[in-house]
């Protein structure tokens, strides 16, 4: 995920009341892509390591994403976002943020892997997984959805701009049987429960899971 930008503001403490502490930083918009394709020996998400300068999850195995840019709010795109997961999207953000999402995680998907859902992008081929928030003790916070999209929905050559290395696809157990970041495992989590039901139920949901505070609550 991109990591530019952010502030940390001091706490406006009385001068007697010790070290000012500081206050949680605002999560920035994010959005991250898991692009699933069948195999026969089950689901397989394309995923790639950070490298170890980045400030924020340095050398973690990560999906493809990363924060909002200003342009994605201006973006065209060629089909809209269904609009079963444009209202889930828009109920914790607004109906101009939710395709600016969708916009972000097609983009960084093109730059991290070389993959594309087209230019401009298709969007109606998404679906919404899940959100997580950066916990507030943290100077690098993101409020993150995580999308899913078939692979059969997308095109190109693996390869992008070396943002992620090792970017391969693995196996849901071989996923979990890694060192992976509370996020990803939670995520990945959620994505075997999602996989399990029927195109109906996942059409069909009204709600979304969110992780905040390290445990998942319902929006």
């Amino acid at each position: 995920m991109d990591d530019e930008g952010l502030t940390v503001l001091p706490d406006t403490a009385a001068p007697d009341a010790g070290p000012a502490r500081r206050r949680a930083v605002t999560p920035r918009h994010a959005a991250s892509l898991i692009v699933v394709r069948r195999s026969p020996h089950g689901p397989e998400m394309l995923m790639g390591m950070r490298g170890a300068k980045h400030r924020f999850m340095p050398n973690r195995l990560v999906f493809p994403g990363g924060a909002v840019d200003r342009a994605d709010w201006r973006a065209r795109f060629a089909a809209p976002l269904r609009p079963d997961v444009l209202m889930r999207l828009a109920k914790a953000s607004t109906p101009r943020l939710a395709p600016a999402l969708a916009v972000a995680a097609a983009r960084e998907l093109a730059e991290e892997t070389g993959l594309s859902l087209g230019t401009p992008p298709h969007l109606d081929g998404l679906d919404y997984l899940c959100r997580a928030i950066t916990p507030p003790e943290h100077p690098i916070r993101f409020n993150a959805r995580f999308l899913v999209v078939d692979a059969e929905r997308v095109g190109g050559r693996l390869g992008g701009s070396g943002e992620l290395e090792a970017l391969r696809w693995f196996a849901m157990p071989e996923a979990l049987a890694l060192d992976l970041v509370l996020v990803t495992r939670k995520v990945l989590q959620q994505l075997q429960s999602y996989l399990m039901l029927s195109d109906a139920e996942r059409r069909g949901r009204d709600r979304t899971p969110v992780l905040r505070q390290r445990a998942w609550q319902m929006e």
